[in-house]
């Protein structure tokens, strides 16, 4: 492993912000750390650079013990996300700033800087100054800057939220082919779901300063372990689950759902929550053979509103005999097929909630569920 934290616990006064994490992270591997703001994602980024005292733990750094070492003694690159260059000096001082007193001749600085600057997309902008630069170009020089001392750890926090969406998308694309070319271990924090999903080979999902899952971004996606993983990353329907005799289902207005074989058995008073995400939510069109006929969980429902999102429409449905707003079910449906089939507020149709895509989160309450209607 080329970085490891051990039992990480990190408290300010009455607060704990990091409840003993511990992570390894493979040489060359991205890894993210995503959550929600005060989940202890950027305390925990600061404490592997040294720019946070930890009160119990230990960081290893390429095997080395780094625990109380100052960050210039790590050996890691930190790009933060207000770029923080300096605006006195020129592009290429920036990217060499670092490399001053380590015995590199003017020669073999300007040459590593621009070495740099070629790779990151800027190799005319030596001579510049930050001022001259867009954000896109300064976030480059800063990473570019971070590059200049070899980094064994290169740590990136939410180093894309202070740029526009387009350049973010174009960006968040450059820093992961550089990363994989060098092959440079990196840490990336963010609370942009797409952008972890987008970047990372693995993410650790955090909440109130623990890791609640490690998993790459497909297996995050498709096997959430808790209602608060389901929810955050993308989005979830949730149905409570009751027993009743033993035999568990949920409820769509007054259908009964049949659930999948590992809850179909419990003690009556057990609690649990069925998820299903809306791209899950299939329309049955009749004569198409697009569900089977045998297929459990068909809905009568009516469309309550549809939400134009370009190449999709989100739609809420509620069941077809009314319904309350925790009865709602939200799906999402390609435009050309709400074109063909016609579809509306107040459109009546049939839903299939396909039992290989519904999610079981025994123990969950229907207090644990997020907001349906942000869904």
């Amino acid at each position: 492993m080329h970085l490891e934290m051990w039992g990480i616990k990190k408290t300010f006064g009455a607060f704990t912000a990091l409840k003993e994490i511990s992570f390894k992270v493979h040489r060359g591997e991205m890894v993210c750390l995503l959550g929600p703001s005060g989940c202890g994602k950027t305390t925990a980024l600061r404490v592997i650079a040294g720019l946070e005292d930890h009160d119990s733990g230990r960081v290893f750094i390429g095997g080395r013990d780094v625990s109380h070492m100052p960050i210039s003694k790590r050996n890691v690159g930190i790009v933060f996300q207000s770029y923080a260059l300096f605006p006195n000096l020129t592009v290429e001082g920036n990217v060499t700033y670092g490399l001053h007193g380590r015995g590199m001749s003017r020669q073999d600085m300007r040459q590593r800087a621009a070495g740099l600057l070629d790779l990151v997309g800027l190799p005319q902008a030596g001579e510049k100054y930050p001022a001259q630069l867009s954000g896109g170009q300064q976030q480059r020089v800063a990473l570019a800057r971070a590059m200049a001392l070899s980094p064994d750890v290169l740590l990136l926090d939410e180093p894309l939220s202070a740029l526009d969406a387009k350049v973010r998308v174009h960006l968040r694309s450059e820093i992961k082919k550089l990363q994989r070319e060098l092959g440079v271990t990196s840490i990336l924090v963010t609370h942009d779901q797409e952008e972890a999903m987008t970047m990372a080979d693995r993410i650790l999902l955090m909440e109130g300063g623990s890791i609640v899952q490690d998993a790459t971004p497909d297996d995050l996606y498709d096997h959430p372990a808790t209602v608060f993983a389901a929810g955050f990353l993308g989005s979830m329907n949730f149905l409570p689950v009751s027993y009743d005799r033993a035999a568990a289902t949920a409820a769509m207005g007054q259908a009964r759902l049949r659930v999948p074989d590992e809850a179909a058995r419990g003690d009556v008073g057990t609690r649990a929550v069925l998820g299903i995400r809306p791209e899950d939510v299939m329309l049955v069109e009749d004569g198409r053979g697009i569900v089977d006929s045998s297929e459990p969980n068909l809905l009568a429902v009516r469309a309550d509103s549809l939400e134009f999102r370009g190449a999709l429409y989100r739609m809420r449905l509620v069941a077809e005999e009314g319904s309350s707003l925790e009865q709602a079910l939200f799906a999402d449906v390609t435009a050309r097929q709400v074109r063909r089939m016609g579809l509306g507020e107040g459109s009546r149709l049939r839903v299939c909630l396909p039992l290989a895509r519904l999610h079981l989160f025994p123990g969950a309450t229907d207090e644990a569920m997020p907001d349906r209607d942000a869904a």
